[in-house]
């Protein structure tokens, strides 16, 4: 495993993207804050840039690196979520600005996977996480249902869980620093 990883971080630090299995599918990911590489993304997934994609942080320390006002009740619902779950924060920091979306909010999401915490720690930058798929397709539940056209577009494939069913999009819960809890996707 350290040799795939260090494999992704030196491809992700030139600025390239990969295909790796998440804790929920199987993404497309670089630098969340190399604004060329998140350009990257979005032409491959023909996905339109008004879109913001997610990132993952690999703890609540990383996590406070990048957002700077965390409301309490996120603790809390990541404490006692059941499966992986993003959530939207207001006023991100330290990461491109083509990566936020126009209310000045980010999806992040602290992974559990084995794979991606290890990544994620060893790279020390938030890593984008989208799904594998042209925008508006259905997201692939396994590596083989992944386009030609998604696999050819990125800079490296891991070869980790090439046989696994990987189909378990992520929760999203959007909080505001006033308050506000709206679920996007249970």
């Amino acid at each position: 495993m350290y040799k795939e990883i260090e494999e992704a971080i030196a491809v992700m630090k030139r600025g390239g993207i990969i295909l790796y299995p998440t804790d929920t599918v199987w993404g497309i990911g670089c630098d969340a804050s190399h604004p060329d590489a998140i350009d990257k993304i979005y032409k491959l997934k023909k996905r339109a840039d008004s879109k913001s994609m997610i990132c993952i942080v690999h703890d609540f320390k990383m996590l406070n690196q990048f957002i700077e006002d965390i409301p309490e009740v996120a603790y809390d619902i990541l404490k006692y979520a059941v499966k992986p779950t993003t959530i939207i924060y207001d006023d991100p920091i330290r990461v491109a600005e083509n990566i936020i979306a126009a209310d000045n909010s980010l999806g992040l999401r602290v992974v559990q996977d084995e794979f991606c915490k290890k990544l994620v720690r060893k790279f020390r930058r938030p890593v984008v996480s989208t799904s594998a798929n042209i925008s508006g397709e259905k997201t692939p539940k396994n590596f083989k249902e992944i386009s030609q056209v998604i696999k050819d577009g990125v800079d490296y494939i891991v070869p980790f869980a090439q046989n696994e069913q990987l189909d378990t999009p992520s929760a999203i819960i959007k909080l505001t620093k006033d308050g506000q809890v709206k679920i996007i996707r249970e």
